[in-house]
């Protein structure tokens, strides 16, 4: 693993790149990562860096978004196969049906999406920005909200807001029941239930705080009344939280909360996209990247 590592920094210096990874993420990918973090961290690294090169470690969405913040870099997706299972809920022809079925309503697209569902949207969102961007729309705009019916259930709840939410969701996150979190919380009764928003409603009323990812790193740093904490969204996060935070403790909701497209990143992955042996360059339509560009820059001025 170590000549692994060694090679792939020689690599990023004769390229000029930089590894951008999930937190969900396998903890040797985080190792080597320059920046490590949710959906709107990695747009926002995306957007600032002078690499020439970016290696995205996660799935294809993400390497679109970055290829359309910035489109005279060299965009990277080690695992071309690393696809979005929520990502691929919505084509665009049926949310062209939708919007003229509510021709008055905004679409607030979920970043995690194609870049042809970025194109026909008003404004993107993650899950860490999605209540702010939401409350900043003017008083009485109904919201179309697409592809996860989960987050927009969330920020319904949470603004009053009239909203037509898209059948999408998660499959990773589907995997929470209730069961599964009232037994974390009775094996491990003095932690704090930190639970993603893209987990069902029966969820997360059993959860202390409703955070991104991005979120929940920033909470727990900031937490000094306590020291432990049941983890509700994919496992990666807690290498994550464990290299931050050395001194707590961390425990997953469960074991089978688990992406198996996040999970396809590996070190040998990296080096072979960097040597041009594998992985894909992703690139995106010119067409639609200038629309799908203008819903991304929304979304990162009104944050």
């Amino acid at each position: 693993m170590d000549s692994l590592k060694n090679k792939i920094d020689l690599l990023k210096k004769k390229k000029n790149a930089v590894i951008l990874a999930h937190t969900y993420q396998p903890g040797e990918v985080q190792d080597v990562a320059d920046y490590t973090g949710d959906s709107y961290g990695l747009s926002v690294e995306a957007s600032r860096t002078e690499a020439d090169v970016i290696v995205f470690a996660g799935v294809r969405f993400m390497a679109e978004t970055a290829a359309i913040l910035g489109p005279q870099k060299t965009v990277l997706l080690p695992q071309p196969d690393a696809s979005c299972p929520m990502a691929d809920m919505i084509t665009p022809e049926e949310l062209v049906e939708i919007k003229t079925r509510y021709p008055s309503y905004k679409v607030m697209c979920y970043v995690n999406s194609t870049a042809e569902i970025k194109a026909l949207s008003d404004i993107c969102c993650t899950s860490s920005n999605a209540l702010t961007i939401a409350k900043k729309l003017p008083s009485g705009t109904g919201i179309i909200f697409v592809p996860d019916k989960h987050l927009g259930s969330y920020v319904q709840e949470k603004t009053g807001l009239s909203m037509v939410l898209w059948d999408g969701f998660c499959p990773t996150h589907l995997r929470m029941n209730p069961s599964m979190i009232k037994k974390a919380k009775k094996l491990h009764p003095e932690a704090v239930v930190l639970m993603h928003p893209e987990a069902a409603q029966e969820c997360r009323v059993l959860a202390d705080y409703i955070l991104s990812t991005g979120g929940m790193c920033d909470y727990v740093k900031q937490d000094r009344n306590n020291n432990e904490y049941i983890i509700a969204t994919e496992t990666g996060i807690i290498h994550t939280l464990e290299k931050q935070n050395p001194e707590k403790i961390f425990f997953p909701v469960s074991d089978e909360v688990i992406c198996p497209n996040m999970k396809k990143g590996s070190l040998e992955s990296i080096v072979n996209a960097l040597e041009g042996n594998g992985g894909e360059v992703v690139k995106v339509d010119a067409a639609i990247a200038s629309k799908a560009l203008a819903s991304l820059k929304k979304m990162l001025e009104m944050s």
